[in-house]
């Protein structure tokens, strides 16, 4: 199986898991689709835009001495676009709508991070 393969897996697990998920996409750090589930027509765009979102997050981090960044979170009056740091190496992007368990979201991106950082 290729590695793209074995990251739809993961992102697959990671919708089935949460079924009220939009999307799920992994993206290089320069914003290059690496994989995606639920996106189809716009995961190109969510790639590079997770990947400007995690640059700007990463900007005011230094900035205001905040240290590494983690995350970042986009929230409009429809839903919230999550975006996780994977490593170095690549970037998590998962769309959900309003009234989303955010916390929950947020625990099962923590262990989908571990598993792309494995697949890697």
């Amino acid at each position: 199986m290729s590695k793209v393969e074995q990251l739809n897996h993961v992102l697959r697990g990671l919708m089935e898991d949460m079924p009220e998920i939009r999307a799920v996409i992994v993206a290089a750090p320069d914003g290059l689709l690496i994989a995606e589930q639920g996106a189809a027509e716009e995961a190109n765009r969510l790639a590079a835009m997770a990947a400007t979102a995690l640059g700007l997050g990463k900007r005011i981090a230094s900035t205001t001495r905040l240290g590494d960044v983690a995350d970042v979170s986009v929230m409009g009056d429809d839903g919230h676009f999550l975006v996780y740091a994977v490593g170095e190496k690549a970037i998590l992007g998962i769309l959900v709508p309003q009234g989303t368990n955010l916390g929950l979201v947020r625990l099962e991106a923590a262990d989908t991070v571990r598993e792309v950082l494995e697949e890697l």
